[in-house]
Formats: C-alpha cells, sequence, structure tokens
C-alpha cells in the first residue's frame, strides 16, 4: 500500500482558496426601501395597478388626464378581524415627470388622497397621437422622509 503525501504548500493554498470564496459580496442589483405609501393610478383596469406598470387608456383626440390616489397603510390591525387600513394622505406634494426627466408638473393631494394634472399629448412628447401611442411616466414624493416613485403609462386609444 502506498502513502500519498501532499505537500504543505499545497493544502495551505486550498485553504486560502477557500476563506477567499467566503467573503461577502455586495448585492449587483439596487438596493430596494419600501414604500411608505401606495399610490394607486385611476384609470388603470382592475387589478392591473398591482404590476409594476399600470397603464392607462386615453382618447387620442382630446386632453390627458393623469389621476392617483395616495394612501399609507396602517398595518396594526393585520392580525386581527379588521386587516389593514388605507388612509388617504392629504397634502403630500407629488411630481409627475416623463422617464426622459421632462417634468410635466406638481400637484397636492386633496383631503382624499386624489391628484390630477390634465396635459396635451404635445406635452407628453407626442406629436401625432394615434392608438397605442404611449408616454412613460414618474409619480414621486416623499412621505416621511422616505422617497418613493410609482411607474405607470398613459396610452392612446
Amino acid at each position: 500500500m502506498k502513502k500519498i503525501l501532499i505537500p504543505t504548500s499545497l493544502v495551505a493554498l486550498f485553504g486560502l482558496l477557500g476563506l477567499a470564496s467566503c467573503q461577502k459580496v455586495d448585492d449587483p442589483l439596487v438596493p430596494r426601501v419600501q414604500s411608505p405609501v401606495l399610490v394607486l393610478i385611476e384609470g388603470a383596469p382592475y387589478q392591473s395597478d398591482f404590476s409594476s406598470e399600470p397603464t392607462v387608456n386615453q382618447l387620442a383626440a382630446g386632453p390627458v388626464t393623469l389621476s392617483a390616489r395616495i394612501l399609507e397603510l396602517d398595518k396594526t390591525n393585520l392580525l386581527n378581524a379588521k386587516g389593514i387600513d388605507s388612509i388617504p394622505v392629504p397634502n403630500l406634494k407629488i411630481t409627475v415627470a416623463l422617464r426622459s426627466g421632462t417634468v410635466l408638473g406638481e400637484a397636492t393631494t386633496d383631503a382624499k388622497g386624489r391628484i390630477s394634472l390634465t396635459k396635451t399629448w404635445a406635452e407628453l412628447g407626442v406629436a401625432a397621437p394615434r392608438a397605442g401611442s404611449s408616454a412613460s411616466l414618474n409619480w414621486t414624493g416623499t412621505h416621511k422622509n422616505v422617497t418613493f416613485t410609482r411607474l405607470s403609462r398613459v396610452q392612446a386609444r
């Protein structure tokens, strides 16, 4: 029977490689912070508002109404029969902008947490709107020192 001898330098090398492979690496994805509010885009089809980018259909021939409702979720009764409360957030400043960074306007929520802006298709960057034309929007605000952004899209029909 032969004995196989492994040089100690080779054992040390494998040991160092093993330790080096256990280092903590930062996540390459963008870290996300939970939004302090729920931004419901009004006019989006039912249940699609919970998707990452709800789409609202507007007539190509007229002005475009952009509206949303801002709610704060109260989870204190989550384990009781009452569940989660949706509380409107009044007096919250929201900036609506195109994804290119062009600001379309700012609005402040009313007592029911609603905001609304009326724009033309040209202001949305669509010179000649026709069925299928669309503009991508950002709804941005700050609540309880946390900045949030909600994505949406408006499409001509």
